[in-house]
């Protein structure tokens, strides 16, 4: 009877003697598509690296919000409901919606790019409650400006995109605004809560005599890379972006944390957790690799040559 059941695929795990499959909660930001799934994988990998087998030991319920934060209450509901284990937040935005919905089930943020300011955790070293995961850091953004600096050397005014959603990005603002006082450069924010509101954000980079954008790491901007990109270098102006997906999609620069090794790091805690560990014991983790990609097919377009002391730190150069 067992050899049958076991034939028709549907015999209990239990009575093959096998464990059932650890789940695991993955709310994602933005729609799916294939970019995003490659990014996504980073965390799959990060799981395999630690001796877990997708479908075998563990088995994921994706979530996606396709750009609507105002869905991450329904979602992370849901998500809480299905009885996972863990759940990886991919975008900082989520991450209060999901300790709103949950105070026990552990959360691991699987980016966040200043989770102490947010009040997400006590502290990175010692977390607290049920949060845990990655961290970003907002003094990027001052060697980001530095290098906007250093390409067009006559920046006086720079454009930065930002999401009111998104609760990170006061600190990050405010960490821009520090470093763009130091250099005497005006700074010009553009808020955008959902791709419909993205161009006509932009719009007002040529009546606010932008000389260059920035753009603050948020899923909706993510997802729309390629479209922000695109109106950026049709008004002429260099676009430094947040992450290292964004330059292939045309930024002239993007000086950041490659989101795809976030998520496979995240993966570490994760493990952690599954193996017992409580989300309040294991620090929050700050990144160690940090790329510069310099796309020198739009530098051509805009009709910039980009400085030797910028190329020779580039990580990466798009010809």
């Amino acid at each position: 009877m067992l050899v049958a059941l076991a034939l028709l695929g549907c015999a209990p795990l239990s009575v093959l003697g096998q464990t059932k499959p650890r789940r695991i909660g993955f709310l994602v930001g933005s729609a799916r598509n294939p970019a995003i799934d490659d990014v996504l994988g980073g965390f799959v990998q990060g799981m395999r690296e630690r001796g877990w087998t997708e479908g075998k030991d563990f088995i994921i319920e994706w979530r996606y919000a396709e750009g609507r934060f105002d869905r991450f209450p329904e979602l992370a509901s849901d998500l809480v409901r299905q009885k996972v284990e863990v759940i990886v937040v991919s975008t900082s935005a989520a991450i209060p919606v999901v300790m709103k919905a949950t105070d026990t089930i552990p959360i691991v943020m699987g980016y966040a790019s200043d989770p102490v300011a947010s009040g997400f955790v006590t502290s990175l070293s010692r977390p607290g409650g049920n949060v845990t995961g990655m961290s970003g850091t907002s003094d990027i953004h001052a060697k980001q400006l530095g290098l906007l600096k250093t390409v067009k050397p006559r920046l006086t005014r720079v454009a930065v995109l930002t999401n009111p959603r998104n609760p990170t990005h006061a600190s990050s603002m405010r960490v821009i605004r520090d470093a763009a006082k130091k250099s005497k450069i005006d700074v010009i924010e553009l808020k955008a809560t959902n791709a419909e509101e993205i161009e006509p954000a932009l719009a007002t980079l040529k009546r606010e005599h932008a000389d260059a954008l920035m753009s603050l790491a948020d899923a909706v901007f993510f997802f729309n890379q390629q479209r922000i990109a695109q109106v950026v270098l049709s008004n002429g102006l260099p676009f430094m972006a947040p992450q290292t997906e964004y330059a292939g999609s045309g930024a002239l620069l993007s000086y950041g944390e490659p989101l795809k090794e976030f998520l496979r790091r995240a993966a570490t805690p994760v493990d952690r957790i599954l193996k017992g560990v409580k989300p309040a014991d294991i620090p929050v983790e700050q990144p160690n690799l940090f790329e510069l990609v310099v796309n020198l097919r739009t530098a051509k377009a805009l009709g910039l040559a980009i400085p030797q002391s910028v190329l020779v730190q580039a990580t990466r150069v798009i010809q």
